[in-house]
């Protein structure tokens, strides 16, 4: 496929970013050769949808590949724990997101810190969950799905994409909000949970909006409510969860990109310096709000303070919720 004007821009920027030396000539040439952008969770969710966005565009700066790799399972901790051991030289980028300030609350021991063993370079995006039901389950609002389910202790299910991400994490902070009781069924794969809900084999979910936003929109799932404090632009017909009557019930999702500690810090200022040309660019804006996320460009410093002040936020939450690891 040709590339578009603007994607042929967006090359031309990154290339001059990313190509120079290294003050102490450590990260001379960089990039000369392949690289790798861990997803540590599978395709089809909002990490890989918006993950092969960045990988074409740095792909096609490198001039070189910039491979996804896709390394699913235990709420993103097995690919966390493969970017940490990573060698720091900047070819391996990490997706460095609300799952790793979740983790550190659900589980005692964790083979790598996420504060200690990763440098944060940006956000780039941000979202709401959304809360989806199979088409065929007689709720058309929260306050029906809350009423029938009340009535129902621990007769329906819901996906997740694996224990302590933060769809399994918005649905358990959901049940205590509303006293209802469902089934967590966490999957490895995301778009195996959209699947079973569509064919009502699971009933209900908390996804990233950019994963089932396809479906909402093709009618395949139907769509109750978003958790973030506005309405999504995306679907704004679509109310907020304290719209919908549960007070104080607010969830954003991020997504942002880290390397391994260590890495040269002139190679960290081109990375950087990339995504601030790539998410100024309307044509990567477009993709990102087709895809139904939000561009969140900001510098590492801000980026550390946000990573801790959400590592304490969702301590709180897990504590709150009473979450537990099945």
């Amino acid at each position: 496929m040709k590339a578009t004007i603007a994607s042929r821009l967006c090359c031309t920027v990154i290339c001059a970013l990313l190509l120079g030396t290294d003050a102490t000539h450590a990260a001379e040439g960089y990039p000369s050769k392949p690289g790798r952008l861990i997803l540590p969770f599978g395709a089809g969710g909002s990490t890989d949808v918006i993950g092969r966005i960045f990988a074409q565009y740095f792909s096609e700066a490198w001039g070189q590949t910039l491979v996804v790799d896709n390394r699913a399972g235990a709420a993103g901790m097995i690919g966390t724990e493969l970017g940490a051991r990573a060698a720091p030289d900047g070819y391996t980028i990490m997706t460095y997101g609300i799952n790793q300030a979740i983790t550190p609350a659900l589980y005692k021991k964790i083979p790598y810190n996420h504060l200690r063993d990763f440098t944060p370079i940006s956000l780039y995006a941000t979202m709401p969950n959304i809360l989806c039901v199979t088409p065929s389950l007689p709720a058309a609002n929260v306050a029906a799905f809350v009423k029938l389910t009340k009535a129902n202790p621990g007769k329906y299910k819901y996906a997740s994409s694996g224990v302590g991400a933060s769809p399994h994490l918005t649905m358990e902070y959901f049940k205590t909000a509303t006293g209802i009781d469902l089934i967590h069924v966490p999957y490895k794969n995301s778009s195996q949970g959209y699947a079973d809900t569509i064919s009502g084999e699971i009933q209900a979910f908390f996804f990233n909006l950019p994963g089932p936003l396809p479906h909402v929109k093709a009618g395949r799932l139907r769509a109750l409510a978003v958790t973030s404090a506005k309405r999504a632009a995306q679907v704004p017909d679509l109310p907020t969860l304290m719209e919908s009557g549960v007070p104080n019930f607010e969830v954003v999702v991020w997504q942002g990109y880290a390397v391994p500690r260590g890495a040269p810090q002139s190679v960290i200022d081109k990375i950087h310096a990339a995504m601030m040309k790539a998410l100024a660019l309307p044509a990567v804006q477009k993709r990102f709000f087709d895809a139904g996320v939000a561009a969140a460009p900001v510098t590492p410093g801000e980026f550390v303070k946000f990573v801790n002040a959400e590592t304490a936020k969702w301590q709180k939450v897990v504590t709150i919720a009473g979450a537990k690891i099945e």
